[in-house]
């Protein structure tokens, strides 16, 4: 992998090498949870029925930390990743992100909430075709409205931490899952995001390529992202330092993990192959 790529500073966090830490001498104020609901419901109205997706779930996600979220389906766990992404309003309760009051914003508001504060990683990678790798990573960049050159650093930077600078002239249909997997990754990064969603990130790789994935999250999480990933997989789950559960709307359990699996440690036993994902 090349060195480290430059280092730029946004919404309080600095890029190093593509990966989210806190600039030098800055205090972040770990205090104020990245995610804190409260009493949050979400109803769905199907002709004269009333769908209860969410039951009063009060829930809170420090600064750092990596959470799964698990449940079968009709739990509410989507439900749940949709409300706090901000791609749907909750019926009633409180939610806060990173200390904004989500309810209360305009839908202007909340796409710039989504483009400033959040990443985005989702099971089908959603890269657009005609975009190589780095013209996607740099997306966000542009509704942001980031400068020509530092979208072109960040975006290399940020294909640099994921080991694909050697690739950001790819259009997706030239790379592996696990590449657009890991391209999609680069994009969550460039806009220093407070939170992470990642939603099955790993539903449509082969079991090696899952390991690398969740080795490139891990390591992002230990330079300080926080990271909250929806899966089905409990193998998954064990890479993750917390894992909450959901049933019928509500929040079933909320567990720390006490031994965390460490994916560099599985790959390093893992046969190698002839080209890493």
């Amino acid at each position: 992998m090349s060195s480290p790529g430059p280092a730029v500073a946004t919404n309080g966090r600095v890029h190093t090498n593509g990966i989210v830490q806190a600039p030098a001498g800055a205090a972040i104020d770990t205090r104020t949870p990245v995610i804190q609901v409260t009493d949050l419901v979400k109803d769905y109205s199907r002709g004269a029925n009333v769908v209860h997706a969410l039951r009063a779930v009060t829930l809170q996600v420090h600064q750092g930390e990596f959470v799964t979220v698990m449940g079968p389906s009709g739990s509410g766990k989507s439900t749940f990743m949709n409300l706090v992404g901000c791609l749907d309003r909750p019926t009633s309760g409180s939610f806060l992100l990173d200390g904004v009051d989500v309810p209360s914003l305009t839908r202007s508001q909340l796409a710039d909430l989504r483009n400033h504060k959040l990443g985005f990683i989702f099971q089908g990678f959603n890269l657009l075709p005609r975009m190589d790798a780095l013209d996607n990573v740099m997306l966000p960049m542009v509704y942001a409205g980031v400068s020509g050159r530092t979208r072109r650093e960040r975006g290399n930077a940020a294909l640099n931490a994921v080991g694909l600078e050697d690739r950001a002239h790819h259009r997706p249909n030239e790379l592996s899952g696990g590449q657009q997997q890991r391209v999609a990754i680069a994009r969550a990064l460039v806009n220093a995001p407070s939170l992470i969603l990642a939603d099955e990130p790993t539903g449509n790789l082969d079991s090696r390529t899952s390991v690398e994935i969740m080795a490139i999250l891990q390591r992002l999480n230990h330079a300080g992202a926080t990271i909250v990933l929806v899966t089905h997989e409990p193998d998954i789950a064990t890479y993750s330092s917390r894992t909450v559960a959901f049933k019928d709307g509500t929040l079933l359990s909320d567990q720390p993990n006490r031994h965390i699996v460490q994916a560099s440690e599985t790959l390093a036993g893992w046969p190698l192959e002839e080209e890493a994902a």
